[in-house]
This record gives structure tokens, C-alpha cells and sequence, in this order.
């Protein structure tokens, strides 16, 4: 698709543009009214790595079965102390046995990112139905290919025996299928506004679901990248965090007390291979400003549909 030639809109997207090479990132973003038809796109139709993002595609799939009664959401299962996908947050950072609900395994998977969660949810449910749901919401660009613990495979086999300091490598980097949409877990960032806007207008599922994915959403505790872009008492801002290895991503939905909501999709690949870049991780919440901004502004509407 084209974007829209309009001046104000092209003004946005330079002023967008500019703020990414200003964070020393490589950005896409795409931004759109929930309710009515304005929409700002900055590369929206790129192929990019989703990395943890993947976990809203996951939680729609997982309320649908719930919806279809292949599950119940209030089934407790037990995690062992072993054998758990990496990472730093939830059940992958516990010690000991851990009995939960899957709706409970949800909260941890969409709040903190937890990894052991979110491929505790994929064994209940499957790839499979995951592809299924994105499909049927109209998602042409998004697939699921492997599970989070094959993901984080892939950076340890494809760093070799050095170990995590090679990622200090830009030719290591470079090599990573990790970082690569081509080679592991993708999307775009118009299919993800499109996934956000319809759990918030009850077309993702029920209304009782699309609520309940709304809340854990909005639970996140990441104030790093898209909130940070809003930082006022009466502006809730929703979304799911994704990172690799010089990818900073972040979706989600902003809410303005007069009611307008806006659904945002931000991904980046930073120049630099640092694991910690503030100013990457900033300026997924300014570019996420100027696009609501613009959307918020008179006689928006003038992006690509």
C-alpha cells in the first residue's frame, strides 16, 4: 500500500523519521483511530520481527479456544522447578514448583514477558491454532514459527562458543535468524494496529473476552517505551513489549479520557548493538506521540488506508 502524499501527513512522517535517526534506530510504525478511519504510516507494511509481541497473537488465540470450550481458561497446571525457558521475569526466574490457572499463566506472559509462561500456553494450545486465529482476523503477514524457547535457541546456536559477550559483535549480530522476519516469528506493524483495534472494538472474540485481554493488557509494568511517549494521570496507555537482540518493539493502544483510542505499532533496529540503549527504547514512545498526535489534531484522517 501507498502512503497517503498529503502535506500534514508527510510532515508527520518526516518528524517521525527524524526521531528515529535521532535515537540511532531503523523504525517502523503504524498508528490508526480505533473508531474512525485516520491512520499514520510510517513503513507500516515492512516485514518485522515480533520477538515477545507475539504473545498478543498468542493470548487472542488462547481466548478463542477458551471461547470455542477446548479450554478453560480457570484449568491449573504444574510447572516443575526445571526445565524452563529462559528468562528474567515470572515462572522463568522462580525456584521452586508453581501451580497456576492458564488465564493466570496469561497475566505473566502479557505483564512481565515471561517466557515459561507463554510456552506453557503454546503446548496448551498449539502454533497451529495461533496461524489459525491471525488468519482469521485478517492478519496476511503474521505467522507464528516457532516457540519461545526455539527462539532463544536460535541466539545461542547462531553466537556459538563465545557465549553473550559476541553479541557485542555487529557481524554476530548480522548472522542471527533471531533478527531475522525471514527466519523466525513475524508480522507487520499495520497487521498488529489491526489485531489491536479489534480486541478493543469486540471483534478479536466476545466482548467478555475481548475485556478480559484488554485488562491484562493494560497490566503491563514496562514504562520504558510507549507509555513513556504519555505521561499524564488521565491517558491509559496498553500494550505488549518485544525484544532480540538490537530489536526494541512495542504495541499498543492509547486512551484519551474524551474517548478517542488509537492503536500503535512500533518496531526498531538500533545501529548500535548496546543491550542497553535508553534513547531506543524512548523513541518508541515519541514516535507513537507525534503519530497520536497528528491523529488527535483537526481533519486528520488523510493516511493510507
Amino acid at each position: 500500500m501507498t502512503e497517503s502524499t498529503t502535506p500534514d501527513h508527510t510532515r508527520t512522517q518526516d518528524r517521525i523519521r527524524d526521531a528515529f535517526a535521532s535515537a540511532g534506530v531503523t523504525g517502523w510504525l503504524h498508528a490508526r483511530d480505533v473508531d474512525a478511519d485516520g491512520q499514520v504510516d510510517v513503513g507500516a507494511d515492512h516485514a518485522v520481527v515480533t520477538a515477545s509481541v507475539h504473545k498478543l497473537c498468542l493470548l487472542v488465540a488462547l481466548h478463542r479456544e477458551a471461547d470455542a470450550g477446548r479450554l478453560d481458561l480457570t484449568e491449573q497446571t504444574v510447572v516443575p522447578p526445571g526445565d524452563r525457558t529462559p528468562g528474567p521475569t515470572g515462572l522463568a526466574a522462580m525456584l521452586d514448583e508453581v501451580r497456576l490457572s492458564l488465564r493466570d499463566a496469561a497475566h505473566l506472559m502479557m505483564t512481565v514477558s515471561d517466557n515459561t509462561s507463554a510456552d506453557l500456553l503454546l503446548a496448551r494450545v498449539g502454533l497451529d491454532a495461533v496461524n489459525d486465529t491471525t488468519r482469521r482476523l485478517g492478519l496476511t503477514r503474521t505467522r507464528a514459527v516457532q516457540t519461545f524457547r526455539e527462539f532463544l535457541t536460535t541466539i545461542r546456536e547462531d553466537v556459538g562458543p563465545t557465549g553473550p559477550q559476541a553479541l557485542a559483535d555487529p557481524r554476530v549480530i548480522a548472522r542471527l535468524r533471531a533478527v531475522d522476519p525471514a527466519r523466525t516469528s513475524h508480522s507487520t506493524p499495520r497487521d498488529m494496529t489491526r489485531l489491536l483495534s479489534a480486541i478493543w472494538r469486540d471483534e478479536a472474540g466476545t466482548p467478555e473476552h475481548c475485556a478480559a485481554m484488554r485488562r491484562v493488557l493494560g497490566l503491563q509494568v514496562w514504562p520504558h517505551r510507549l507509555a513513556s511517549g504519555f505521561p499524564f494521570d488521565d491517558v491509559h496507555v496498553a500494550g505488549k513489549t518485544g525484544s532480540a537482540p538490537t530489536v526494541r518493539n512495542e504495541v499498543g493502544v492509547v486512551e484519551y479520557p474524551d474517548g478517542g483510542r488509537y492503536a500503535v505499532g512500533v518496531f526498531t533496529r538500533a545501529a548500535s548493538p548496546a543491550a542497553t540503549l535508553p534513547a531506543a527504547d524512548a523513541v518508541i514512545g515519541t514516535a507513537a506521540r507525534i503519530a497520536v498526535d497528528a491523529l488527535r489534531s483537526p481533519g486528520a484522517g488523510a493516511g493510507a488506508p
